[in-house]
């Protein structure tokens, strides 16, 4: 009897919304006899190459498929009240289905009657699993188990008698106890993973450790914190490694030979992978007097990552790489990632380019996506860039200067001008870079430089993400834009207010362009209120996120905007590649229409997984800058605020950007009323007023390095000549509303 063929069993398991055996399979295609032995060993293969998932009862189903019965974690109501859950085991690669929970109802103990079983959020239901549409799905409670445990990170702390959890979570306010039984091989110190299996409504809660992570003075551990505790996963599959280690060189084959043009990466010291490369000259056409040919050349990854292979769907899992300040968790497995996608020096890399073509103004007058064959002339720093361009050049850069580095600089010359003529929005704001020595241990924190190398090879990158959105824009293939909407009227009304006590004006919200921002920055660039407004106006700000529909990004000022710069590290711009591929014909690993996915559900995944990565790297930064400071206790900083509330004033120091809590208590003694119009806070009695933006000199009481909090006691207020000022003796008019009382 012949055997179906495997597309013809994908098929059908596709199709099929729950999992099914070799019983089921066998019995649609009439398969009989030894035939089964056969079906038997192809569904054992489709399950290791990853086309199917195993389920219970040796079943199988498509990847992302559920069970007929299954156990469901209900997690949350919608605004109508309805029920919605997720697996309480999920492996899969693709994100997990929605899940309405069908509130039941059981026999109870009247004759004839019904009455409803009680199931609500923070319940573990045993469940009949139903279909209800595209990655939908019912669930029908049939038991209710116990609740879903709270699984938690922190510190275990042991006194001799009694162990307890420090969360590394900093809004976990519940006490957590965990009895000797309960602590396995933890030791004073240690960072565990706890889940808590008693939670009375008085008196701590009770947790057991589930995983022992190592001591938490171990430098490592405090990245490792946010990589448990935002769910970022860490790991490959096996067939994914094993996929990433076959990979060979890109053949030439068809691909445009680039390996004669000078082209170079410039990065940061610390890069381990190089993904785009770029090459400026004067343009020849006579037609165009002063314009530029640019060349910006971007490791071709969708060559060694396919759709729907194991190194896809990890991939996808990410989203994107994370960068804390002591490792990368990388989007691809290091044979890709730091081997044949990164565009090494003097190595044949398989790369997209985009060829532009730009007016003397930076106008981009025409462009074209190739698919090439690339060597790096050299890989730099934007710290060699730059010294090279102020007149220092080095071994490398020296010899680089008339064919590359100048042209570069003249070509972003035009680019700048460009930028400045649409009105992106150009905020002033301070990154922090974490010093960590090669054992692991901060040495430093301290501001990240900011040079014209910098903003050269992003303007590169914009210029060459816009060629990718415009090429796509006027293709059949649909696009992952990144789109930034205008900000909410709502928030720049509030904005409105906060500069008039300022005497500053602003445009009615209907009327907002990145322009107006930009002349309203100017106007206190330098001076006391700089750094409020521009707190103020990034607070306004919509998010940045993905969408296959275009609504433009307004902050750069453009209408047409995607990613095409960093297929290593996003997902996006995997994605990218793959249409511009199919829209130019360029060959394998473009966009399969068979496996054409939801870009609804993908964008809303990935916008989701870049949210995740951004927090998970803002609060190791902020672990990392208070186990630097836990040693200067007691020491006297000058800071700027950066917000105020109710419970207290956010500090932001000026030597290492450390972000910390001035709390109402530990201001001096008076009553103490909240502005929010003017982001302000008045003493009641002295008149002492403190607003964002105020320069102030704070003493470091505390720091929590496991959970990234730093308390700080006020010292002194700092006037606009640097000189300390007490400003009791100030007249301020009654705040509006009242809030915590300061004893």
């Amino acid at each position: 009897m012949k055997l179906p063929s495997k597309e013809e069993i994908l098929a059908y398991i596709r199709d099929s919304k729950t999992q099914v055996g070799k019983r089921e399979i066998a019995r649609a295609f009439n398969i009989r006899g030894p035939a089964k032995i056969a079906l038997k060993a192809l569904l054992k293969t489709l399950t290791t190459e990853g086309d199917v998932e195993p389920g219970p009862k040796r079943h199988v189903g498509a990847p992302g498929a559920l069970p007929p019965v299954d156990v469901i974690d209900i997690t949350h109501t919608d605004k109508d009240g309805d029920l919605f859950g997720k697996p309480a085991k999920w492996e899969s690669s693709t994100p997990p289905p929605v899940i309405l929970v069908v509130q039941p109802r059981t026999r109870g103990s009247v004759k004839g009657k019904y009455k409803p079983l009680t199931v609500g959020v923070g319940d573990r239901i045993l469940a009949k699993i139903l279909p209800a549409g595209d990655d939908a799905y019912e669930a029908r409670p049939i038991k209710k188990l116990t609740a879903a445990p709270a699984r938690l990170l922190g510190v275990y702390e042991f006194d001799g008698e009694r162990g307890r959890l420090r969360p590394a979570d900093k809004k976990y306010r519940h006490e957590v106890a965990i009895g000797r039984k309960d602590a396995g091989t933890a030791e004073d110190g240690d960072l565990v993973a706890v889940e808590v299996y008693e939670a009375p409504n008085y008196g701590p809660q009770r947790a057991r450790v589930i995983e022992r992570l190592g001591p938490m003075n171990a430098a490592k551990n405090l990245s490792l914190i946010a990589i448990h505790t935002q769910g970022i996963p860490h790991t490959f599959n096996d067939a994914a490694v094993k996929q990433a280690a076959d990979a060979k060189a890109a053949p030439l084959d068809d691909r445009v030979d680039l390996r004669n043009v000078p082209l170079v990466t410039i990065d940061g010291e610390d890069a381990r992978d190089f993904d785009d490369a770029v090459f400026a000259e004067p343009d020849t056409d006579p037609a165009n007097p002063g314009g530029w040919h640019l060349l910006v050349a971007i490791a071709d990854v969708a060559w060694y990552v396919r759709a729907g292979d194991p190194l896809d769907r990890d991939a996808y899992t990410r989203g994107n790489s994370v960068y804390f300040p002591d490792r990368v968790v990388p989007m691809l497995p290091e044979q890709l990632s730091n081997g044949w996608c990164s565009l090494k020096p003097h190595e044949d890399r398989p790369v997209l380019a985009a060829h532009m073509w730009i007016d003397d103004k930076g106008k981009l007058l025409r462009h074209k996506i190739i698919r090439g064959l690339m060597r790096s002339e050299a890989r730099l720093t934007y710290n060699q860039v730059q010294a090279a361009r102020d007149g220092t050049p080095d071994s490398i850069t020296g010899p680089l200067m008339d064919k590359v580095i100048g042209p570069l600089y003249g070509a972003y010359a035009a680019l700048e001008e460009a930028r400045s003529k649409r009105g992106t929005l150009e905020l002033d704001l301070v990154e922090r870079k974490i010093i960590v020595s090669g054992e692991g241990n901060i040495v430093g924190v301290e501001p990240r430089a900011r040079y014209a190398s910098h903003k050269l090879i992003e303007e590169f990158m914009i210029a060459a993400n816009v060629a990718a959105a415009e090429t796509l824009a006027a293709s059949a293939y649909p696009a992952v834009y990144r789109i930034h909407d205008r900000p909410d009227p709502e928030r720049i009304e509030g904005l409105r207010e906060a500069l008039q006590t300022l005497d500053l004006k602003f445009p009615n919200p209907g009327e907002a362009r990145p322009a107006d921002f930009n002349k309203m920055l100017g106007q206190v660039r330098g001076g006391p209120n700089e750094n409020m407004v521009n707190t103020l106006v990034l607070r306004t700000q919509a998010q940045a996120v993905y969408s296959p529909e275009n609504i433009g990004h307004f902050g750069l000022g453009l209408k047409k905007y995607v990613h095409f710069t960093s297929p290593i590290r996003r997902y996006s711009d995997l994605l990218v590649h793959r249409a511009l591929i199919a829209a130019h014909k360029l060959g394998e690993g473009g966009w399969n229409a068979k496996q054409d996915p939801d870009l609804v559900a993908i964008c809303e995944y990935i916008s989701m997984t870049e949210r995740r990565a951004s927090l998970a790297e803002r609060q190791t930064v902020d672990r990392f800058t208070a186990a630097f400071l836990a040693e200067k206790v007691g020491a006297v900083f000058r800071g700027r605020i950066s917000g105020v509330s109710r419970f207290g004033l956010f500090v932001n120091l000026d030597e290492t950007g450390a972000d910390g809590i001035l709390p109402m208590r530990n201001l001096p003694q008076d009553f103490y009323d909240l502005d929010e119009r003017a982001h302000r806070v008045i003493g009641r009695r002295r008149g002492m007023q403190l607003r964002v933006g105020d320069v102030i000199d704070v003493k470091l009481l505390e720091t929590d390095e496991v959970a990234g909090g730093i308390v700080f006691e006020y010292s002194g207020r700092v006037n606009a000549g640097g000189r300390e000022e007490t400003a009791f003796n100030r007249e301020a008019p009654r705040a509006p509303r009242r809030h915590k009382r300061r004893r």
